[in-house]
């Protein structure tokens, strides 16, 4: 089973984490500190690290930054903070999920799972039925095989969640999808999401493109419906 890494200084999170982890079977490696975790890190590679944001000796930002230096390992951000900027930071990063405090265990464990399972693909010897064929829509292309996305041939970093919407819309401009059907494309059955998950991820892949591309118009919103991606 894939071995996870937990950061948190809080050890009562550590402790019922790792109860509610372990139980499915995940090893667990635990760290009370960004600088313990960067250090345990390097020594013991894991699939997966959980991460909270404000420690001492080293934040989880700071240790992200650092662990993107030479890992492309999945993160999840644990945060009690409401600002988006934080998010945002985070995901320009490379995080792959954020998980609000207060959680339940159940909740965390199935978006560990949702993490993995969207990364698996990578390694496996079948592509998914979705394909793994590049994307190209105008000035927009995606490969699925690499994970790379480029508008105007310029590189746009994307999570996993936000690749995986993005490639839904892409798929068929000018079709709508709702919220419900891009939540099916980006998460597994088990995990569930509110709306407001989904115009997060929307909104947070129009800010990133903007910055490539500030005229970047490509993705609208029809109210009280859904997205689509603008038909060329």
């Amino acid at each position: 089973m894939p071995t996870i890494a937990l950061v948190d200084d809080d050890r009562n999170i550590l402790a019922s984490v790792s109860i509610a982890l372990e139980a499915e079977g995940y090893r667990i490696q635990t760290y009370t500190d960004g600088a313990s975790a960067f250090d345990g890190l390097r020594q013991s590679p894991a699939d997966l690290a959980i991460l909270d944001i404000k420690m001492p000796r080293m934040d989880g930002m700071e240790l992200l930054r650092r662990l993107r230096q030479k890992s492309d390992m999945p993160v999840i951000f644990l945060t009690s903070k409401d600002e988006e900027i934080d998010e945002l930071f985070g995901l320009k990063m490379g995080a792959d999920d954020f998980i609000r405090k207060p959680f339940s265990q159940r909740l965390l464990v199935e978006r560990v799972k949702a993490v993995l399972r969207r990364g698996a693909p990578k390694d496996a010897s079948a592509p998914k039925e979705t394909g793994a064929t590049a994307l190209e829509r105008g000035h927009l292309k995606m490969d699925p095989e690499r994970h790379t996305c480029t508008w105007k041939d310029e590189p746009v970093t994307l999570t996993v969640t936000e690749f995986l919407i993005l490639q839904a819309l892409a798929q068929r401009p000018g079709v709508v999808k709702s919220r419900n059907a891009l939540m099916d494309a980006a998460y597994d059955d088990q995990v569930y999401v509110d709306d407001r998950t989904i115009d997060s991820h929307i909104k947070r892949l129009r800010k990133k493109f903007k910055v490539t591309d500030s005229a970047f118009d490509m993705i609208e919103t029809l109210y009280g419906v859904g997205y689509r991606f603008k038909e060329a």
